[in-house]
């Protein structure tokens, strides 16, 4: 059983992240309108993509998870700058990219994200990823496994993600949407509903805020958003349908790889990091206690010492 410890960071070996004020921002918390107000769009295989970019260095690519978006990258975003050259973007069907009334396989979120990569002149990146995110990446490494990749991945720090469909908790929303009845529900949701959900796989230490609410339901809903979400939410499916092939690069070590995990996500928490210990050899993961679903929202600090002593080991 995986219990939080205190030895030094190391490959192959589970840590426990310590509270620093190493990577306090110097700047203001961005609000969703500061945070869309520099970004930009491009047309990528006929979707309009929202992304970001900022900094200088090796380049990030950072992938949200879902239902909500790249802000969900905002208090980190400041010290990855200060160290990467930083792409992130909306995943079509979320935030303020395209919201097409079409399927949304991974398949196409990793197209695009290959497609805006390239366009912004990438040719070789390190991939920060969440949720959602964990999926697109586990299919950009698989591509590179199969050496069919069109950017050259360099490493991938995961955070709390259906890695492993089998022991992903899913929500009971979420398995509604799963199912047939998933376009009567999103008729019935609302950001109240949404708060309900989100408050049950945040930490109680750091519950989610109203701001965090109040955007993310705005973000999600614009643009006849809702009925994006049973198209998007097939990615559970396709977990189960591809799980070899996308757990095979982790198995393989096609790229160094660190999981991030917030052990109070009963979605994937604790248990899900246990089983990323078994599958994967010499599995790196840091466990954060008092942090959830989100830990890079929940508890910024303590993901980015995370992430940067990663970094300082490759």
């Amino acid at each position: 059983m995986l219990k939080p410890g205190s030895i030094a960071p190391e490959i192959g070996r589970i840590t426990r992240n310590h509270n620093s004020n190493q990577f306090s921002s110097k700047s203001r918390p961005m609000n969703s309108k500061d945070w869309y107000s520099d970004g930009k769009t491009e047309l990528i295989l006929d979707h309009k993509v929202f992304f970001k970019r900022a900094g200088k260095g090796e380049s990030l690519v950072c992938i949200h998870g879902f239902p909500s978006s790249s802000w969900d990258f905002e208090a980190i975003w400041p010290s990855l700058t200060e160290q990467f050259d930083v792409l992130a973007s909306d995943l079509i069907g979320l935030g303020k990219s395209a919201k097409p009334q079409q399927p949304l396989p991974i398949s196409l979120q990793a197209d695009i994200i290959e497609g805006l990569a390239i366009k912004s002149g990438i040719k070789a990146a390190h991939l920060f990823a969440h949720d959602l995110g964990d999926t697109v990446a586990q299919e950009l490494l698989a591509r590179q496994y199969e050496k069919s990749s069109k950017i050259n991945w360099l490493s991938c720090v995961f955070m709390n993600g259906g890695l492993f469909p089998e022991t992903h908790r899913a929500l009971f929303i979420q398995k509604l949407l799963l199912s047939p009845l998933g376009p009567l529900i999103v008729k019935l949701m609302s950001e109240k509903s949404l708060k309900k959900s989100m408050t049950k796989i945040f930490s109680k230490a750091h519950p989610p805020t109203e701001e965090f609410i109040h955007e993310t339901w705005k973000l999600t809903s614009e643009n006849n958003g809702l009925s994006m979400l049973p198209r998007l939410i097939q990615y559970m499916e396709e977990r189960r349908i591809y799980r070899e092939r996308w757990v095979t690069p982790m198995e393989n070590a096609v790229v160094p790889i660190r999981l991030i995990n917030g052990i109070e996500d009963p979605i994937s928490g604790k248990h899900a990091a246990a089983r990323f210990d078994e599958v994967v050899p010499n599995a790196d993961i840091v466990l954060l206690e008092n942090s959830g679903h989100y830990p890079h929202v929940e508890t910024p600090k303590e993901v980015l010492k995370a992430f940067f002593e990663f970094h300082d080991l490759l």
